[in-house]
C-alpha cells in the first residue's frame, strides 16, 4: 500500500489542494450568507426560505463533500512514506488547525439549523467576527506546510 501511495502522491496532493480550496470557499461564504440573513431578512419571509435553501445547498452539496475529500486526501498524504516528519512542529500545528476548522464547519451547520427553525440569536456582527476564523486558520496551515516552522 505504501508504494502505491508513493506512486500516486502527486495526484493525491493535487486532489487534496482542490478539495481544500473548495472547502475554504464555503467556509468563507456561508458565514457571509448568515450575516445578510441575520441583518436583512425576517423569519417566514420569502427571502428567508431563499436564504435557507442557499445555505443548505452550500453546506450539503459543496462544503460537506469538500471537507470529507480534504480529510481523506490529507490522511492519504500523511500515510505516504517520507511526507510527514512528526518530530517537527509543523504537522502538529496543521493538524490542530484542521481540527479547529472542522469544528467551525460543524458550528456553521448548527447555526444553519437555527435559521431553519427560526431561532437564530446571533447578530450579523457576530457572524462577521466568526468569518475571520477560517482566515486565521488558513494562514497557520499554509505557513506550517510551506515554511515548516
Amino acid at each position: 500500500m505504501t508504494s502505491f501511495l508513493a506512486d500516486v502522491y502527486l495526484w493525491v496532493k493535487a486532489l487534496h489542494v482542490m478539495s481544500v480550496i473548495t472547502w475554504m470557499a464555503g467556509l468563507f461564504y456561508l458565514p457571509r450568507l448568515f450575516v445578510y440573513h441575520a441583518e436583512q431578512v425576517q423569519t417566514g419571509e420569502v427571502t428567508d426560505k431563499l436564504f435557507q435553501t442557499m445555505e443548505m445547498k452550500l453546506l450539503r452539496v459543496i462544503m460537506n463533500p469538500a471537507m470529507i475529500a480534504t480529510w481523506v486526501f490529507g490522511l492519504l498524504l500523511v500515510a505516504t512514506p517520507g511526507i510527514v516528519d512528526w518530530s517537527m512542529v509543523w504537522p502538529w500545528t496543521k493538524a490542530a488547525s484542521v481540527i479547529v476548522m472542522t469544528w467551525f464547519h460543524h458550528w456553521l451547520g448548527l447555526r444553519r439549523k437555527d435559521f431553519m427553525a427560526g431561532q437564530n440569536t446571533l447578530t450579523g456582527r457576530r457572524y462577521r467576527m466568526m468569518n475571520e476564523l477560517p482566515t486565521v486558520l488558513m494562514i497557520v496551515i499554509v505557513l506550517s506546510v510551506i515554511v515548516k516552522f
